[in-house]
């Protein structure tokens, strides 16, 4: 079991980064804001799916496939960023509150859920930060380095669904204030198309 001390650091890094505002907060706050709580709790759902599985994939190492190939980090970086900057013209192309509201009401919340797994699996940056960031809370005279893994894995997963399940939680308020001004609804679709366009450009631009 990793040490008070270790665990008390790695909390405080994943607060610092979750607080930060991102493609993975735009999603589960547009995801609520347009489809209602049920959207937003799908969307977290399958934000947390994805984050597992980056945890799995740099918990076993895989991630040093794409380190080995900079050609398949590329390609995977320039999917995450042409992923990105579609749900930024989507959002930014969609009606005003109460229509989208009503279209995505009729939609399953399954592509909510599907959303929240692409926006953060197709990013490896995400996934390089599990494998950065994993190994320095990880110590061989802790005990076994699997359990140390899977305990700092539930940690990160279950931080960061509490802090989609906040926003998803903000933004069911925030919708019911947008929804008596268009103006203001035109501003927060514009905010969170200007999230997800400027982590495209940063995904692109970024080497490495």
């Amino acid at each position: 079991m990793p040490g008070v001390t270790d665990l008390t650091l790695f909390v405080a890094a994943l607060v610092a980064v979750y607080l930060l505002p991102g493609p993975d907060m735009a999603l589960a706050m547009s995801a609520a804001m347009s489809g209602g709580t049920r959207h937003g709790l799908a969307a977290a759902g399958g934000l947390a799916v994805s984050r597992s599985i980056h945890v799995t994939v740099a918990g076993a190492g895989l991630v040093a496939l794409l380190a080995a190939h900079p050609a398949l980090f590329a390609a995977v970086r320039w999917v995450g960023a042409g992923y990105l900057l579609w749900l930024a013209w989507k959002v930014a192309m969609s009606s005003d509150q109460l229509e989208l509201r009503r279209e995505a009401g009729r939609a399953p919340a399954w592509d909510a859920a599907r959303r929240g797994v692409l926006t953060n699996l197709l990013n490896p940056k995400a996934l390089m930060f599990c494998a950065l960031l994993l190994p320095q809370f990880v110590h061989r005279d802790q005990g076994g380095l699997a359990a140390q893994y899977l305990v700092l894995g539930i940690v990160l997963v279950g931080i960061g669904f509490a802090f989609d399940l906040c926003y998803v939680l903000l933004a069911g308020r925030l919708a019911a204030l947008l929804a008596e001004s268009p103006r203001a609804a035109r501003v927060q679709r514009l905010g969170f198309a200007t999230v997800f366009g400027l982590a495209a450009i940063r995904l692109a631009i970024r080497e490495g």
